[in-house]
Order: structure tokens, then C-alpha cells, then sequence
């Protein structure tokens, strides 16, 4: 099978992610999907963990789409990453970055509760 339909069918979002119509004046989210779509097609299929990366990354950013309150978070974290002139693949480590930014706006979500009106 080819290498961009195994990525494709891993990546249900994709078409989601691809086409979401951003503000005009918001780079951080055009970056983020430039990225999204480089790092997945750059991953080694034959590499399980990478594709079940690729997933993980999909979800997230199609909840990115989505999530007002969690692009909001994303976009103040991410923008507080730094990068050391020694790291080779910069792409990799910003996808890192996504998913323990993720991983922690879930948990704090989950001790937060929000009622949207009074009962």
C-alpha cells in the first residue's frame, strides 16, 4: 500500500485540519498545521510508535480545530517553547511539545467543571 494512504487512513482529521479557515492575522495556527502536515508525511510507517504518534498528534489537532478554550491554551504554551540551537529536528520536538501541552490541558480540564447554565 502507499505510504501516504496508510498515513491518511491513520489521520481521520486530516481533511478537517487541512481546511479549517482560520483569522487571517493568526500565524501561530498556519505554523501549526504546516507542521502537522510535515511531520506526518516525514514518519517511517514500518515504525508503530510513530504512527500511533501520527494518531495522537491528529486527535490533537483536530480537537485544535474545534476547541476554542484548548487553541487558546495551545497557542499561549506553544508560543513560550524554546528550541536549542543543538536539536536536530525541530519539528519532532515542537510535535512533543503539542502533546504534553495536550496531555496537561486534560487533566486540568477534567478537574475543572463547567456548567453552562443555572439548574
Amino acid at each position: 500500500m502507499d505510504k501516504n494512504k496508510i498515513i491518511l487512513k491513520s489521520c481521520p482529521n486530516f481533511d478537517k485540519i487541512i481546511n479549517a479557515d482560520f483569522i487571517e492575522d493568526d500565524l501561530i495556527s498556519l505554523k501549526l498545521v504546516k507542521i502537522y502536515k510535515d511531520y506526518i508525511f516525514k514518519i517511517d510507517i514500518a515504525n508503530e510508535e510513530a504512527l500511533k504518534k501520527v494518531k495522537e498528534l491528529d486527535y490533537i489537532m483536530g480537537k485544535y480545530v474545534d476547541d476554542h478554550l484548548f487553541r487558546k491554551n495551545l497557542q499561549e504554551e506553544i508560543a513560550s517553547v524554546k528550541v536549542k540551537r543543538t536539536v536536530s529536528d525541530v519539528i519532532s520536538l515542537i510535535v512533543d511539545s503539542i502533546i504534553n501541552i495536550f496531555q496537561k490541558y486534560e487533566l486540568e480540564k477534567t478537574r475543572k467543571v463547567y456548567i453552562s447554565k443555572w439548574i
